[in-house]
C-alpha cells in the first residue's frame, strides 16, 4: 500500500486524555486532512472509549473506501479483566490482551464503529506480555487471509520482537514514539525498519505540541488534559525546548513555513522513517499539517535543525 506521507493521528478527537471532544468538529478536521491530500488515518479502540473510530468512520462516510486507508489498534480493553493491566483512567480499568479470540472480537467491534468491512492496516497497540508473538501473527495472518485486514503491523514493540514478528509474517508497519525531542528508536527499531523496508510510523511528532512552538508557561491546559502536571511540560522543559526551537522558529519566518511544517519535514528525512502521524481537531491546522509532507529542506536547512536537535538535553536531564 502507498499512503501521504503525513498522516492523520486520532488520539485527541476521541477526547480521552486530552480534556474531551467536539464531535463534529473533530469530523470536520479530519475531513479537512482528506481534503488536503491526507489518505492516511490511525485510530485505535481504546481512543476515546470507540469514539474515535466513530468519528473516524463519520468523517469517511460519503467518500470513495478505497481511497482511504484505515489504521487501527486492538489489545487494550475496557470491557474486560486480564493479567495485565495497562492503565486506570477516567473510571475504567484498561488492561492489555492480545488472545485471538479477543482480536477477533475487537476487530468485529472497529469494523461496526468505522462503518466498513474491512481495515487497511491493523495493529496491536501494546504488547500482551501474556500472549507469544507467534500467537499474535497468526491471528493476524488469518485476519488477512480472510480480507477483513490488508496488513498488519505492531506498536510500542521492542527491537527483539519486532525482529520476530517479521520473520514469522508479513509485518508490514511498526509505529512508535519518535519526533526531534524522542530520538531513542534511532538505536532501536529504525535500523530494523530501514533495513527490511517496514513502514515506520512515528506518533506524537510534535511532542504533544511541544514543538510547535506555541506552548509556554503560560498555556493552559483543559481539565482532563494529560499534559497538566505532565513533567515533559515542566517551566524548565518548556524553557529549554524554546532556546532548541529559536533556529527553527528564524527558518520558519524566513522560508514563510510553520514550525510544526519544518519539524515534521524534518522528522521524515531520518532514516527508516516513513509515516507522522499528526493530531488536532481544527481545520485550519489539519490542512497546514497535510502540506508537510510537500515542504522540501535543503542540506544546510537540515544541518540547522539538526544541529538545533543535538543542543537539546534530553527529559530526564530536566526533570
Amino acid at each position: 500500500m502507498q499512503a501521504s506521507v503525513v498522516a492523520f493521528g486520532a488520539w485527541a478527537i476521541g477526547g480521552w486524555k486530552w480534556g474531551g471532544s467536539d464531535a463534529q468538529a473533530s469530523v470536520e478536521a479530519v475531513r479537512a486532512s482528506l481534503d488536503a491530500g491526507v489518505d492516511l488515518i490511525d485510530t485505535a479502540a481504546v481512543y476515546g472509549f470507540g469514539l474515535s473510530e466513530e468519528i473516524v468512520g463519520k468523517a469517511i462516510e460519503g467518500r470513495p473506501r478505497e481511497d482511504i486507508i484505515v489504521a487501527t489498534k486492538c489489545g487494550l480493553r475496557w470491557d474486560i479483566e486480564t493479567s495485565t493491566l495497562h492503565a486506570e483512567s477516567e473510571g475504567k480499568r484498561i488492561f492489555r490482551t492480545l488472545e485471538p479470540t479477543s482480536i477477533r472480537w475487537e476487530i468485529e467491534q472497529s469494523l461496526a464503529r468505522l462503518g466498513t468491512d474491512y481495515i487497511d492496516l491493523y495493529q496491536t497497540h501494546w504488547p500482551d506480555p501474556a500472549t507469544d508473538i507467534e500467537s499474535v501473527v497468526d491471528t493476524f495472518e488469518a485476519l488477512k487471509a480472510e480480507g477483513l485486514i490488508r496488513a498488519w503491523g505492531l506498536c510500542n514493540e521492542s527491537p527483539e520482537q519486532l525482529a520476530a514478528a517479521a520473520k514469522l509474517g508479513s509485518l508490514a508497519t511498526d509505529q512508535e514514539r519518535y519526533s526531534l525531542l524522542d530520538r531513542e528508536q534511532d538505536d532501536a527499531n529504525l535500523p530494523l525498519c530501514e533495513e527490511q523496508d517496514i513502514g515506520f510510523l512515528c506518533y506524537s511528532p510534535i511532542a504533544q505540541g511541544l514543538l510547535s512552538g506555541q506552548i509556554d508557561s503560560r498555556r493552559q491546559f483543559a481539565e482532563g488534559d494529560l499534559r497538566i502536571g505532565n513533567p515533559r511540560f515542566s517551566p524548565a522543559v518548556l524553557d529549554a525546548i524554546q532556546a532548541v526551537l529559536a533556529p527553527v522558529k528564524a527558518l520558519a519566518r524566513d522560508r514563510g513555513d510553520t514550525v510544526e511544517q519544518l519539524v515534521l519535514a524534518w522528522t521524515l528525512e531520518q532514516p527508516g522513517v516513513s509515516h507522522v502521524l499528526v493530531g488536532t481537531r481544527d481545520v485550519e491546522q489539519a490542512a497546514a499539517n497535510a502540506l508537510a509532507g510537500s515542504v522540501e529542506l535543503d542540506d544546510d536547512e537540515m544541518a540547522m535543525i539538526s544541529q538545533a536537535a543535538a543542543a537539546w538535553p534530553g527529559f530526564a536531564q530536566l526533570s
